[in-house]
């Protein structure tokens, strides 16, 4: 199983993450992503988006980060990281949308701005982090993870731009207890980290 995977990638680590806490063998290709390598053939063919990270467990190809972590969980994990009963499922999902709006567009983007020099509005970035650190930050207030009190594959997509939040000038000193859900993760058996956290 490939994962096409780029490594200051919040979302490729999201991945790498999971599977090192879960023991889920992966091949990892590194991508040649400032020579353009994801834009052409064969990953443009994997991947028409163009994005990274790209999932390939022949015979399925997943492109999105929380689309590969649902399927890794489904197929790979035991049912504590992602339950099949639609309650439990319910409360880890609305994480992993969490994580591809919010999360994406707050502290995600501001680190691109900063780190990685996109010509995006930092601003709004700053404005949508401002929204959503104290909404994660009072949900960590009443509980040690963020779905189901253990941890899921919610903390895995949520985390790894929070975390790197610092990366796009938003400091994380006013959120004590995302710093100690952060440090839980880290204690985490089989944890991995990425530069930067």
């Amino acid at each position: 199983m490939k994962l096409y995977d780029l490594e200051p990638s919040g979302n490729c680590y999201k991945v790498r993450l999971f599977a090192a806490l879960t023991n889920i063998p992966l091949d990892i290709v590194p991508v040649d992503f400032m020579g353009g390598e994801h834009k052409r053939a064969p990953l443009i063919d994997l991947n028409p988006l163009g994005e990274l990270p790209i999932l390939d467990d022949a015979p399925v190809v997943l492109r999105d980060s929380q689309a590969i972590l649902v399927y890794l969980a489904s197929k790979y994990a035991d049912e504590s990281w992602l339950p099949r009963d639609p309650a439990g499922m319910g409360e880890v999902m609305q994480w992993l949308s969490t994580s591809a709006n919010e999360i994406q567009n707050g502290p995600g983007a501001a680190r691109l701005v900063d780190k990685f020099g996109y010509a995006i509005d930092k601003a709004d970035a700053v404005k949508r982090a401002d929204n959503i650190l104290p909404v994660i930050e009072a949900h960590l207030a009443k509980h040690q993870w963020l779905a189901l009190d253990r941890p899921t594959i919610a903390d895995c997509a949520v985390m790894p731009y929070v975390a790197l939040a610092p990366e796009g000038g938003i400091s994380l000193q006013s959120y004590p207890h995302i710093g100690a859900w952060i440090a839980r993760i880290k204690a985490l058996p089989g944890f991995i980290p990425m530069s930067g956290i």
